[in-house]
């Protein structure tokens, strides 16, 4: 019963930090809060919505694989990538909540949508640029994984087109998904469901931009 208090109390104060916060930094935070007494129903309470989560909403599953595999020890996650539904992108971070005899009991998670602040860092570079060379740019990414190779295609591609995929027309889909093609992205397992994510889009539709992209290379080249 006493232990019970305590959690409870816990978590009323991480209530307050979670409204301090999105207060403080508005519409593009999130806090969630999760209790790990239920992890199919654990978010307890969420300040914001750019997740679009509610109340009653599962564990994620980056957090149960960190829980899993260093269980009371596990560290804080900061400052990673995540992306929403829509294609928004996020920068993360995770604190695992501990009880006063160290037991693992929730976490508070800070979801920080970064997406128009990436969008006024190209508009910035835009300006600022001064040399006329197409082939300036020009990079290699040492990746250790094959998903970080495609992350690096992506982010090129999203350069040239120069707005995030969630603010970008039709047409400007088009074009990324046809600069990625060019780049190689597709010829990667697992390119266009990494391409999707990004986006925002079902892997069919990317499969119908890449297909329209091209038969207008082959119309081209005849």
């Amino acid at each position: 019963m006493k232990q019970d208090r305590e959690n409870k109390l816990i978590f009323e104060n991480l209530k307050n930090l979670a409204d301090t916060i999105v207060q403080m930094f508005g519409r593009n935070m999130e806090v969630a809060i999760h209790d790990f007494d239920d992890l199919q129903h654990s978010l307890k309470y969420i300040a914001g919505a750019v997740t679009k989560r509610r109340e009653g909403a599962p564990i994620t599953d980056l957090v149960v694989k960190a829980w899993r595999r260093e269980g009371e020890s596990v560290k804080n996650l900061i400052g990673y990538r995540s992306t929403t539904k829509e294609g928004r992108i996020l920068k993360c971070s995770t604190s695992f909540i501990r009880d006063s005899k160290g037991k693992v009991i929730g976490v508070l998670c800070i979801n920080f949508d970064v997406t128009d602040l990436l969008n006024s860092v190209y508009d910035i570079e835009t300006l600022a640029q001064t040399f006329t060379n197409k082939e300036v740019g020009k990079s290699e990414t040492f990746a250790t994984t094959i998903t970080e190779t495609i992350d690096a295609l992506i982010e090129q591609s999203v350069a040239e087109v120069g707005k995030q995929p969630p603010l970008m027309t039709r047409e400007e889909k088009f074009k990324l998904v046809g600069i990625l093609e060019e780049k190689g992205a597709f010829i990667i397992k697992g390119g266009v469901d990494n391409v999707a994510v990004r986006m925002g889009l079902s892997k069919y539709t990317i499969y119908n931009y890449l297909q329209k992209f091209r038969a207008s290379q082959r119309a081209n080249v005849i």
